[in-house]
């Protein structure tokens, strides 16, 4: 029990050294290096980033299928709901999504889920320097979703701390990193004038997927988590 309570703990720190170290300076290098012009390799070195936690989960063992199946299904729910709401600008569900990963199978799941559904989806709504900075946006919050509200014992966080967490980190969290994605991928130069300019011409944007979020988390949360929650435990899946 301490060796598999060592083993959550290492890739918990794991998990937020890849969100908070790696893939800002994956971004960095794509920003300063690459000058955004291979962002489809940035993008593939997070996606590799993010898996190292989740493969000291089958160090000692193979994955059964089923254990990666639920995590890609949950992940093309997210690209599938994401593009359902297609024609209504900033009003998607893929950030809810995310969280609810994270919250039903841990931190390392929800910044897979979260970044794979930005990565995935944007084959639809289009590929492009802005990619990796939205699969480090969705990946973070659900990342923090399963750092804040995941429960080895499957039980469900209270919706309204939910909401709120979701509201607030798509509005500042989501919203800072793409308004910042702005204009590193569009100006030539960075000074404060440009990024307080963006924060602001951003803001109305941020507060709908924002609401978005926390209007999503309060029909989906509970009965995808209650099911999610059903299977996890009776297969014993992603502990």
């Amino acid at each position: 029990m301490e060796q598999t309570g060592n083993k959550s703990r290492l890739r918990l720190i794991l998990s937020l050294v890849t969100a908070g170290i790696v893939v800002p300076a994956v971004i960095a290098l794509g920003v300063s290096v690459w000058d955004d012009r291979r962002f489809y390799i940035v993008s593939l070195l997070i996606i590799v980033a993010s898996m190292v936690p989740m493969a000291l989960r089958f160090e000692r063992r193979r994955p059964a299928a089923r254990e990666l199946v639920v995590l890609a299904a949950m992940i093309a729910i997210g690209v599938a709901a994401r593009a359902a709401f297609y024609m209504v600008p900033q009003f998607k569900p893929a950030v809810a999504i995310a969280i609810v990963t994270g919250v039903a199978f841990g931190a390392e799941s929800g910044f897979i889920a979260g970044a794979m559904i930005a990565f995935v989806s944007n084959f639809i709504f289009g590929q492009g320097a802005w990619t990796p900075w939205q699969m480090e946006a969705m990946g973070l919050l659900g990342l923090l979703g399963g750092l804040i509200f995941h429960r080895r014992d499957g039980a469900l966080p209270k919706l309204l701390p939910l909401c709120i967490f979701g509201g607030l980190g798509t509005l500042v969290i989501y919203g800072l990193i793409m308004d910042t994605s702005t204009v590193f991928t569009t100006q030539s130069s960075v000074s404060w004038e440009l990024l307080a300019a963006a924060y602001a011409s951003g803001f109305v944007f941020n507060v709908i997927h924002a609401a978005a979020t926390v209007f999503f988390l309060l029909i989906l949360a509970r009965p995808l988590l209650k099911k999610l929650n059903r299977v996890r435990v009776k297969y014993g899946l992603l502990e």
